[in-house]
């Protein structure tokens, strides 16, 4: 719902919506510094008796704190939202966060989709939808993939630092599984660089020959990688213009479910 959808319903509350916009304010002022209640009411397009009686409410379930005396109080957010925003995140299933959305990338690319955390250096799959096809690739629950040659795998592996992918390298190794695949240390930390620059990992016959794999990683409100998505099919000649394609919608979707885990501005 848009904001113009929002105030146009019934059920709209101003008061309520005038109390988030103090909050969003907020949340935009300088750090450590605040925001007198004339910052405020200018921001938020309210008189500054509006602004004050809205601060004042808002003070009172500890959703605002206030500094200083007269003239010189500001107001900053209140440590009830740092107690509310814990609360959330528990209550937040990446895989309830991530289902519609992959619901949606399958029906756009036509592959099959997956969700995929970290686990013992592989990604573990725990989730997945299915484009429907009567012909599919062999894809499974609780699967573990090698993070050296898979689209999952590797969209993580692209997550770390060189040093900590030669870390996980020397404990799971680089077996070869097709002819594609790559098995020398260097040249896999090549490839994640490209990765990172674009934000999706391909593996193109690396893991299984005629099966291509697209995956993205996953971010969380603090920043941290929280798993990765993907798409698989055959590949039966795809272009490289249809794998960019295939990338940036996988990209895309990550995107989106990283912003609902609280990942960016």
């Amino acid at each position: 719902m848009t904001n113009s959808d929002g105030e146009n319903s019934r059920y709209w509350v101003r008061s309520v919506a005038r109390a988030a916009e103090v909050l969003e304010a907020l949340a935009g002022g300088p750090p450590g510094q605040g925001l007198s209640v004339t910052e405020i009411a200018a921001a938020c397009g309210l008189s500054k008796s509006s602004a004050f009686a809205t601060l004042y409410t808002l003070q009172h379930y500890g959703l605002v704190a206030d500094d200083g005396e007269g003239m010189n109080r500001r107001y900053r957010l209140g440590m009830t939202l740092a107690r509310l925003g814990d609360r959330a995140r528990d209550q937040l299933s990446l895989r309830d966060v991530a289902r519609p959305i992959l619901v949606e990338l399958t029906r756009a690319t036509g592959m099959n989709s997956r969700l995929a955390v970290s686990e013992s250096d592989q990604a573990v799959v725990i989730d997945q939808v299915s484009n429907g096809e009567r012909i599919q690739v062999d894809l499974r629950m609780g699967v573990r993939e090698l993070p050296h040659c898979t689209g999952l795998g590797k969209a993580l592996l692209g997550q770390l630092d060189d040093a900590q992918v030669a870390e996980v390298i020397a404990r799971v190794g680089l077996p070869r599984r097709t002819s594609h695949t790559i098995t020398d240390l260097d040249r896999l930390l090549d490839h994640l660089r490209d990765v990172r620059a674009v934000g999706y990992a391909v593996d193109d016959e690396e893991d299984a020959d005629g099966v291509f794999c697209i995956g993205s990683a996953l971010r969380d409100h603090s920043g941290a990688c929280a798993g990765a998505i993907s798409i698989t099919g055959l590949k039966l000649g795809l272009s490289m213009s249809r794998y960019q394609e295939l990338g940036r919608q996988v990209r895309d979707a990550a995107d989106r479910i990283s912003r609902e885990l609280g990942y960016g501005p």
